[in-house]
This record gives structure tokens, C-alpha cells and sequence, in this order.
């Protein structure tokens, strides 16, 4: 049985902001869900940018919800 070392953020070079920017979407698109329009995140960093990606993305999907919906109503 091999047992691999799993680096540490330090090991990898990674910083407290190097965080996976998965999280920073994930949490953008539950905003926009919830109804929080501001972003948490410093204008100039990736984990805004990333927040903005997520909320986007939900918004987008809602919109195209609400087109779709008028669409059949008009039908």
C-alpha cells in the first residue's frame, strides 16, 4: 500500500486568498438564488472576480427561465 503526502497550501506556494475559487462561484450563484446582490469580495481581486462568474451564471439561467415561460404564456 502506497501512502501519497498531500502538500500543504505553504508546501504548494499557495496563500490565505489562493483558496479554491470554486467556493467564490459556488457562493455568487447562491447570492443571486437568495436575493444578495453585493459582493463580499475587494474589487481588485480573482475572488471577486470569480464571485461575479458565479451570480452571473444564475442570473442568466433565471432570465432564460423567465423567456422560455413567456414564450409558452403567448403561445
Amino acid at each position: 500500500m502506497s501512502y501519497t503526502h498531500k502538500k500543504t497550501r505553504k508546501e504548494r506556494g499557495l496563500g490565505k486568498y489562493d483558496a479554491p475559487l470554486k467556493f467564490q462561484s459556488e457562493q455568487g450563484y447562491a447570492d443571486f438564488k437568495r436575493g444578495r446582490v453585493g459582493n463580499p469580495f475587494h474589487k481588485d481581486t480573482m475572488q471577486y472576480r470569480e464571485w461575479n462568474r458565479g451570480f452571473n451564471k444564475a442570473y442568466f439561467e433565471q432570465l432564460k427561465k423567465v423567456k422560455q415561460h413567456e414564450a409558452r404564456a403567448r403561445g
